[in-house]
């Protein structure tokens, strides 16, 4: 909890720090801006368009309808809907009978347990529920400068 604490008081901070800076500064005019680079002659069509295009969060979720829409009647049906889901079940499903069993639904946990018993007593020590831990990447070194050594005076 005192993480989000120090870091509401952080974000607060920022705020006064940027309204401190702001204060008394105008911004600067559209006349103050320099004006473009003029075109050059013979760049004709190598120019990039005035106006960037940007996603919508529209454009996101029609994506998303559209992996759904199977048949592109852009209406999405009760057996387009569950046919995500389906296909997840069929593959929880090992023996193929259309019922899922405790096994078949924790088969990964099930398979990591088996593979983490080494000795097959049927428990783990210690040692093994280590090698059960989830494996993290490693994070990359910071990139800082080298140090400048101390001057003895």
């Amino acid at each position: 909890m005192w993480r989000w604490l120090a870091g509401g008081g952080a974000g607060v901070a920022a705020i006064g720090a940027g309204a401190l800076f702001l204060t008394g500064r105008e911004a600067p005019s559209v006349a103050a801006l320099p004006a473009p680079p003029a075109a050059q002659e013979g760049a004709g069509d190598d120019e990039l368009p005035a106006i960037v295009p940007e996603a919508t969060p529209k454009t996101r979720e029609e994506k998303r309808c559209g992996r759904y829409d199977k048949d592109r009647d852009g209406r999405i049906t009760r057996d387009e809907y569950l046919a995500q889901r389906r296909k997840a079940y069929a593959k929880l499903d090992a023996n193929g009978d259309g019922q899922l069993s405790f096994d078949e639904w924790a088969v990964k946990a099930t398979t990591k347990f088996a593979g983490a018993d080494r000795d097959r007593s049927g428990s783990m020590t210690a040692a093994e529920f280590a090698t059960t831990a989830v494996k993290r990447k490693p994070r990359a070194p910071a990139k800082c400068p080298p140090t400048a050594p101390a001057e003895e005076g």
